[in-house]
């Protein structure tokens, strides 16, 4: 499978893009494809170093003429998003992603296929090992774990880096020019809540799947079905239905990753109906959800399935309330910038649920392009899981990233663009939490650009990567090294 698509131009790019999809890296595994990438960097004779973290930096020198041209420091991240569909059996600590092309697009089998941010990783080995592209002093950084907390950009080795322009390859449109991100925290709430033994005797599962998932920054504004929300809403509606209470929650397991919108989620109650009953009773609702998300979430289903009665449940009022802050929990776009047209400012994911034996666990991760709107916001979620006992944490928080579009870098990129297409791009900010905001913080003189090919699906099984579109963003970014300004 990975033949056809070494057999994709520019074939440099997709052959080390190949290679890069048959070793295993899932964020905080990432321990082999760095060195793989420094014995790469070694084999060619260049510089090449680690930090403490895990980071890797390989220096290149200019080619014949460019020498006095600007340092370009090029950076993408070697970790992917591990998602896959629940019939898929993969393990991704093992197995190298198994990718078709389909067209004009490269996927992946059931599962992401680290186009985010392979390709940009991809195109750093390309260059990297080029003897005929022209390029100025050149400095490769290949950081980790981003998906799950920026961690290499946050531990970043002070002082490392020498280059005066960073060019980041991991933007997901190749229209697009990003100058601006949001910046993130992660929010966790856990408690230990009372249990008892059931009342009722029948034991359901209700199930939330086919969801069509996405990236919770980059597609938080298309609407997309939030499989842990909707859970809650559908046991919420049978509760406050019932009379005498006679339904109590048991166990929840809903989404994972703290970026990806959650595809399927599903809870065990106690209830003195049976899962027939809650079918017919809740089949007006579920056709109502179905009505609603019929444009972004064409699969999605809703399903109730009898169990053995579980053990033991929630004591009603910690059900309640736990389900009642969940439900109260904002989720999606809380605010849309009031400055730039389109771009959503504030926002949370209610990434991850999990209940097991009185033992709740929630995640999320609220974002903003304002760090006081993003503060705020999540002081208002932390309010809501206050009152129903459980525990807040905060973590992962990093900064967003200023747009400058005047800068040196912003205007060659858009002037190169116009004269390769003949057209505008789109030069903007972006929701997405990019490396770009903790890097301009640790190096505040950085003019810096975000771009790369078209990919759609991110953080999602259905991820895929436009052919034609790599074919374009190459030669985008071979004619912005050609084109490098000269130091002053």
């Amino acid at each position: 499978m990975s033949d056809a698509v070494r057999q994709l131009e520019p074939k440099a790019l997709w052959g080390r893009f190949a290679d890069l999809n048959a070793i295993p890296r899932p964020s905080g595994k990432e321990e082999a494809v760095c060195q793989w990438i420094t014995g790469l960097a070694q084999s060619h004779g260049l510089d090449v170093s680690s930090d403490e973290v895990g980071n890797v930096l390989v220096r290149k020198p200019a080619t014949a003429g460019m020498e006095d041209r600007k340092t370009v420091i090029l950076q993408s991240h070697v970790d992917m998003v591990c998602q896959k569909n629940n019939d898929t059996d993969f393990d991704f600590d093992t197995e190298g992603i198994r990718m078709a092309v389909d067209g004009d697009w490269v996927r992946a089998e059931g599962t992401t296929l680290g186009a985010d941010n392979g390709l940009g990783v991809a195109t750093m080995l390309a260059i990297m090992e080029s003897t005929n592209a022209p390029h100025p002093p050149l400095e490769l950084l290949f950081t980790i774990d981003e998906e799950t907390g920026m961690t290499g950009a946050l531990e970043l080795k002070q002082g490392w880096m020498k280059g005066e322009i960073l060019l980041n390859l991991d933007t997901e449109d190749d229209r697009e020019i990003g100058i601006g991100c949001a910046g993130g925290i992660d929010l966790g709430f856990s408690g230990q809540l009372p249990t008892t033994a059931p009342r009722a005797a029948h034991g359901i599962v209700v199930e939330v799947k086919g969801g069509s998932g996405g990236h919770s920054g980059m597609d938080i504004h298309k609407g997309i079905a939030n499989a842990n929300k909707l859970l809650v809403r559908v046991l919420r509606e049978m509760m406050l239905s019932e009379t005498g209470g006679s339904t109590t929650l048991s166990a929840m397991d809903g989404g994972g990753l703290r970026n990806a919108i959650p595809r399927e989620a599903r809870a065990t109650v106690a209830s003195g109906h049976t899962a027939a009953d809650w079918s017919q009773k809740l089949q007006g609702l579920v056709t109502d959800i179905q009505a609603e998300y019929r444009t972004t979430d064409p699969s999605l289903s809703v399903s109730f399935h009898a169990v053995d009665t579980p053990g033991q449940v929630l004591e009603d009022a910690a059900g309640s309330t736990l389900l009642a802050a969940l439900d109260f929990c904002p989720n999606g776009i809380d605010r849309m910038s009031p400055d730039i047209e389109g771009l959503v400012q504030t926002s949370n994911n209610v990434a991850r649920i999990a209940l097991k034996d009185g033992a709740a666990e929630v995640h999320c991760l609220t974002r903003s392009s304002v760090d006081t709107e993003k503060m705020d916001l999540a002081r208002r979620i932390e309010a809501g899981f206050d009152l129903a006992g459980l525990n807040a944490s905060r973590g992962g928080a990093y900064p967003g990233w200023t747009p400058d579009p005047d800068s040196e870098v912003v205007r060659m990129m858009a002037d190169l663009y116009r004269e390769l297409h003949g057209h505008e791009p789109l030069v903007l900010a972006c929701h997405a939490g990019l490396e770009c905001g903790i890097l301009g913080s640790r190096y505040p003189n950085l003019d810096m650009v975000s771009f790369g090919p078209t990919i759609l699906g991110a953080h999602s099984p259905d991820e895929r990567a436009s052919v034609s579109s790599v074919h374009k963003y190459w030669a985008w970014f071979l004619e912005s090294l050609a084109r490098t300004p000269h130091s002053a």
